[in-house]
């Protein structure tokens, strides 16, 4: 599923425009962008109107109660029962293929995602993973100014991945889910990350799709185990099979059926299609 990094770098272009991330790595990540988004404004001027008589600002963690968690496949609906939940950090180790699923639900739905410090997801693998391009910025190296730019693209986008290239230090962790928490973001992560609400950890499995010398992978069994705090304190597992496809005109998540070997073994043969190497 991985791409060249090359593929990353005209949406991270296109995305650095000026002013948008800061460059003082001095600076605290909650106090890096000042600009709100339209729909954080407009939460705020919402707040306002419905207390008019009150002086005090719209309290942190209400743009997350007031907008709907994000969709995620039906199969992982058993570990995510909520789906991914606004203000929420989630990880997820092991496995970029499961991360890139994610997204492309949650995009399907009409969200917007970056992936920050993942250089090797780019847009051809995001494509193929069913992520809606038009709404993807790739930030492949931050350097070392990662916090701050996950805290910038957190208070304008509706899910952030972060990954093993992002250098951030377990404060900077802390700060940016406090921030994730405050503006209603969904923040991923493809490492380990303290604290985090939700760990899916993703355990090798089969691969499918390779016969007798011939053929290419196909679909991959893998088992999903789920630890965290709150509800996602219960260890929980699912088997699921890769790739699971979303639909993007409504959103709602399709699971392949997974072929039997010796079907994929005729497929195969009558395609001409030969593994090397």
């Amino acid at each position: 599923m991985a791409a060249s990094e090359r593929d990353g770098a005209p949406a991270a272009a296109l995305f650095a425009a000026p002013g948008a991330v800061p460059t003082d790595r001095t600076a605290q990540p909650h106090a890096a962008a000042t600009d709100r988004t339209v729909p954080s404004r407009a939460a705020d001027e919402a707040w306002t109107r419905s207390h008019p008589g009150s002086a005090a600002t719209r309290p942190a963690g209400v743009l997350a109660a007031e907008r709907p968690p994000l969709p995620v496949p039906d199969r992982l609906a058993p570990l995510l029962p909520d789906g991914l939940r606004r203000g929420a950090t989630t990880a997820v180790v092991g496995s970029t293929s499961l991360v890139l699923t994610m997204l492309a639900h949650a995009c399907a739905g009409g969200a917007w995602a970056a992936v920050v410090g993942q250089p090797t997801v780019g847009l051809l693998a995001a494509a193929e993973a069913g992520v809606a391009l038009e709404r993807l910025a790739l930030v492949p190296r931050p350097g070392q100014d990662a916090a701050t730019v996950v805290a910038a693209l957190v208070d304008g986008i509706d899910v952030v991945l972060v990954g093993p290239d992002a250098v951030l230090t377990d404060t900077d962790r802390r700060r940016l889910s406090a921030r994730a928490r405050d503006r209603g973001a969904v923040l991923l992560s493809s490492v380990a990350w303290p604290g985090a609400s939700t760990v899916l950890t993703v355990e090798a499995g089969r691969w499918w799709g390779v016969g007798a010398g011939d053929g290419r992978l196909r679909t991959h069994e893998l088992r999903v185990t789920r630890s965290g705090r709150g509800g996602s304190a219960v260890p929980l597992s699912v088997d699921l099979t890769l790739p699971l496809s979303a639909d993007t005109s409504t959103g709602t998540p399709v699971a392949p059926a997974v072929p039997t070997a010796p079907a994929e073994v005729e497929e195969q043969a009558a395609v001409g299609l030969r593994l090397v190497g």
